[in-house]
């Protein structure tokens, strides 16, 4: 497929950037360059949008295998893909876990039919119970790019230094769940004056950040690459921001919903607001905003978590932890520009930053690699209404909210994968 970009604002940190046309053929960049004119090529008028990187999400859950009434890797493709991301890392918490090569060849294998890139994510530990190592070496032969036994800590704190140690070897990150599970058994919300208003046992921050200060220091012991999930705290941001001077191989993250809502959106009992970990306070939010503008904060991830209406219905201490966030996080993300940070910084996280974590070659839009590559509409308002959302499951916060910017359409490996024009008829 022939494809010719005409005239949009390409934003596209650690290249090439401003109003170009984008040529495209056998699914590469082929030309970057003004007034281009190739023949017999699907036109795209970009003029007054934006062309981004295809977005990489390295945080996502796409519940297959186990799971498939929540989620499929086809439906998250969808999901993932009408967002803008076109590369999505599925953490292995499934059911069986992602703990050896033939569960890393499964996710391959089901993700040829899928719509984006799907990278998975094996575990450090046998079964995700934190007392053995996981066989690193034949799930990285197996195309794994990075470790984590995201929903569980590795609370053993010799497993996670040998974790680090023995993962360093393959030049692998391994992605922590900082949370000190003993602390935080049988909360569900932020431990505070809230919780104790709505009658629900809390989880203090000291849960997070003994946990993200142990990992630290394990990393710097150790030499091995380190990636710190869903931060959520002030103090979090602190330790990491210190860390990360001393320690080039320490990366974190933060989740969209992590500084667009509130604990205060708990209130009413609003299962579809109970995350693990849980929403902070404004003050927090206030810090992971510092953190993204002034670098500590590497990357912007989405925490991707289906689940059915059913298991969402159910009260709040007995409802799963976990939002949706593909279709969301570009839009609610560009609207930190509003708190001053530049819309290249915000993109970068969503793109360069965590391929360079990964290790992968994506994140840019270069001539002569794939092409990877979103158009949207920044002036573009819509309601985000649950009929319309892609995914399998609808438990989102955001239902009824009324967003600014769009994706206007979705190439992946040089053809057109969602187009809301399509959509629109």
């Amino acid at each position: 497929m022939r494809i010719l970009i005409k005239k949009g604002r390409l934003i596209n940190p650690g290249g090439k950037s401003g109003v170009f046309d984008i040529f495209i053929e056998d699914g590469k960049v082929k030309e970057i360059g003004k007034n281009l004119n190739y023949k017999n090529s699907h036109i795209i008028k970009a003029e007054n949008l934006y062309v981004f990187p295809g977005l990489i999400d390295m945080h996502s859950h796409l519940r297959e295998p186990g799971r498939e009434d929540e989620e499929t890797i086809y439906t998250g493709s969808l999901s993932a893909v009408s967002g803008g991301f076109t590369t999505i890392c599925c953490m292995p918490n499934t059911d069986p876990p992602l703990d050896n090569k033939i569960a890393i060849r499964f996710i391959y294998d089901r993700a040829k039919d899928a719509l984006c890139e799907v990278l998975p994510i094996g575990c450090i530990t046998v079964g995700r119970e934190g007392k053995v190592l996981a066989p690193y070496g034949e799930m990285v032969e197996e195309g794994a790019v990075a470790f984590s036994d995201d929903g569980n800590c590795v609370m053993d704190s010799l497993i996670m230094r040998r974790a680090l140690e023995y993962t360093k070897v393959f030049g692998k990150v391994i992605i922590s769940h900082s949370e000190d599970q003993n602390l935080s058994k049988n909360g569900v919300m932020n431990e505070g004056a809230l919780s104790t208003k709505m009658g629900l046992p809390g989880i203090p921050r000291q849960a997070e950040e003994i946990m993200v200060y142990r990992d630290v220091s394990l990393a710097e012991l150790t030499g091995g690459k380190l990636h710190i999930a869903h931060i959520t705290t002030s103090e979090s941001v602190e330790i990491l921001r210190r860390a990360k001077k001393k320690n080039k191989n320490i990366s974190c993250e933060v989740t969209v919903h992590h500084f667009t809502l509130t604990e205060e959106s708990v209130k009413g009992y609003n299962t579809n607001a109970k995350v693990s970990p849980p929403l902070r306070t404004e003050k927090d939010i206030e810090a992971i905003i510092e953190g993204i503008k002034d670098g500590t904060i590497d990357c912007i991830v989405t925490d991707h978590a289906p689940h059915t209406d059913e298991e969402k219905e159910s009260g709040f201490e007995d409802a799963p932890y976990g939002i949706i966030g593909f279709e969301t996080a570009l839009p609610l993300s560009l609207k930190l520009t509003e708190k001053g940070i530049p819309i290249e910084v915000i993109i970068s996280k969503f793109t360069i930053c965590p391929a360079k974590i990964l290790g992968i070659d994506r994140g840019k839009v270069e001539e002569g690699k794939r092409a990877d590559i979103v158009i949207f509409d920044p002036n573009k308002e819509w309601i985000y209404r649950k009929e319309d959302i892609k995914s399998k499951s609808k438990n989102s916060p955001f239902i009824g909210w009324k967003l600014k910017g769009k994706v206007v359409y979705t190439i992946f490996n040089g053809k057109i994968v969602y187009s809301s024009e399509k959509e629109g008829k």
